[in-house]
């Protein structure tokens, strides 16, 4: 593969495209995809948009859809108008409402414009959804009979349509008002006498969503039922779309990523531009973003050092106890990140009931108990060959204990409780679990240690 890109390159800077076309129509479509990326990369912007000219029609719409959203945005700029307006006009309307989304609203607006009336108007429609619903998302090409059908006629229908529809083994029955009623397979079809009513060889027990309800509902429902497609309906119960499983896979990658980098604290607007402002954009934009977050950190450690300050009296007269500190301090932050981290991703792909978060919860503060114990018998055998002192080893394993089990129910408590009241739980959650967690550990540590280890001071 890298032998073909490096012949490709060759051949473009000879300028001798007759043999580059044909090496295009040789390879697959990943390879023309990694040279795509590799002339981004490079910021060659017009032998990505020569490349991409001269693939056919089929084959260019599929490595364009294989593309990511910033990606097709960038070879957009590259490509002549006539060219821009057949993809756009060649791409399901779903797919067609989330580029235009992406991209400038006068290019957006110009590249709608370009569109016959009925895509037009299939694409409008869809943009008039409110975001990161089913409405706008879903794909309003979809397999339709009617109740009062017989399964010859469906049959015909269905042939007449084939090649338009993107799934065609599913297939929605509505009435005369095309509110939904049923599905049925192609098989129940195909197996059903020719003068058997539609409505009769239906499943009447159809899953469904409304327009407004939240992709990632959608996306899990697909994901959990193992159905290949979720019919859309509007607030009368009439059919209007459908969202596909490749759409919900799609969503339920963009969103975990988007909790991933909102861990860390990044959440501006849009994941397709985040990079490139935390990057290039104004300094400002970056203090916006994240110093809120490092101010909570900060104003923890703060505390921390107050707590620490109290027991001045405590460290001078057993020494020992400041080696131990950052044990406490960086264990337990660990752990509480892990939990925070396994809340988040659980939570973005529906396998932690909300409604039942206390079970939840129960069973990750005895994770991380069970974990303190273990952690906190090596600490106890170390410390004691190490210090020479029992008493400082069972301060030092029993605080390490209570903190990692504490931290642990922080990580879960947390995310949770920022979830209910509406706050960004993803962003918000570390700084809180670190400012809690460093003032309790510090706090249980030197508790501890003039329990155990008074007689010293």
């Amino acid at each position: 593969m890298v032998q073909i890109m490096e012949n490709i390159k060759t051949l473009i800077e000879k300028k001798d495209l007759t043999k580059v076309n044909k090496l295009l129509q040789e390879v697959d479509m990943m390879t023309i995809v990694d040279l795509l990326e590799e002339f981004r990369g490079e910021d060659r912007k017009e032998e990505m948009g020569l490349i991409f000219r001269l693939l056919e029609k089929e084959k260019s719409m599929e490595v364009f859809e294989h593309l990511s959203f910033p990606f097709q945005e960038a070879l957009i700029d590259s490509l002549a108008d006539e060219k821009v307006n057949e993809i756009i006009s060649e791409m399901a309307p779903d797919d067609r409402a989330r580029i235009l989304d992406e991209l400038p609203a006068r290019v957006a607006k110009k590249l709608l414009n370009a569109l016959d009336k009925e895509e037009r108007r299939k694409t409008a429609d869809l943009l008039g959804y409110v975001p990161e619903t089913a409405g706008r998302i879903m794909n309003p090409e979809y397999t339709r009979l009617r109740e009062s059908e017989t399964a010859g006629e469906g049959l015909e229908k269905i042939k007449k349509i084939a090649e338009e529809r993107e799934i065609i083994y599913t297939i929605y029955v509505t009435d005369e008002e095309r509110k939904l009623k049923g599905v049925l397979s192609l098989r129940d079809l195909l197996r059903a006498g020719p003068q058997e009513k539609i409505g009769d060889i239906m499943h009447e027990d159809v899953i469904s969503v409304t327009t407004d309800t939240d992709q990632e509902e959608v996306a899990r429902m697909l994901q959990e039922r193992d159905l290949i497609a979720i019919p859309v309906v509007d607030s009368e119960n009439r059919l209007v779309g459908i969202v596909t499983f490749d759409d919900a896979m799609d969503i339920i990658e963009e969103e975990t990523t988007e909790d991933i980098f909102q861990t860390a604290g990044l959440i501006p607007r849009r994941e397709s531009d985040r990079s490139e402002r935390l990057i290039s954009g104004p300094i400002f934009h970056s203090w916006k973003v994240r110093l809120p977050f490092l101010i909570i950190t900060m104003v923890g450690g703060l505390l921390a050092g107050v707590v620490i300050d109290s027991f001045e009296a405590s460290l001078q007269a057993v020494t020992a106890l400041a080696v131990f500190i950052p044990v406490i301090m960086d264990m337990g932050g660990n752990i509480g990140t892990q939990s925070s981290t396994i809340f988040t991703r659980a939570l973005v792909l529906g396998q932690i009931n909300t409604r039942r978060f206390l079970k939840h919860l129960a069973r990750e503060i005895w994770v991380g108990a069970s974990m303190g114990l273990l952690l906190g018998l090596m600490v106890f055998l170390i410390t004691g060959f190490w210090q020479g002192i029992a008493q400082l080893a069972l301060v030092v394993s029993l605080a390490l204990f209570l903190t990692l089990t504490l931290a642990t129910g922080l990580g879960f408590i947390v995310p949770y409780v920022l979830y209910k009241f509406g706050m960004d739980q993803a962003a918000g959650s570390v700084p809180f679990i670190t400012t809690i967690k460093d003032i309790s550990g510090l706090l249980i540590y030197f508790v501890l240690a003039n329990q155990f280890l008074g007689y010293l001071m």
